[in-house]
């Protein structure tokens, strides 16, 4: 799995929160565990493959929020089942 964070300006409210997750969601159908945090100014959300950052990024800048960065790192699961 890939989880890609975007570090985003101007989130203000659980609503712009809602509405950046709603537009990964459309965006990007495969995405999982979508989360937005206003206080951290970032959104992030896993697939199974990493998601072209430019196409990401122009997602949230058409929402009318700005989205400064992308990046993809592989991600492995935590917890007590994660590991072998």
């Amino acid at each position: 799995m890939v989880k890609t964070t975007l570090k985003i300006d101007g989130m203000m409210c659980g609503m712009c929160e809602a509405h950046i997750c709603d537009a990964i969601r459309k965006a990007v159908p495969a995405a999982k565990k979508v989360t937005a945090s206003r206080a951290k100014k970032e959104a992030s959300f896993l697939t199974e493959d990493a998601v072209d950052a430019s196409f990401i990024k122009n997602v949230i800048d058409e929402t009318g929020y700005t989205c400064l960065g992308a990046e993809s790192a592989p991600y492995e699961r935590k917890g007590l089942f994660g590991r072998r």
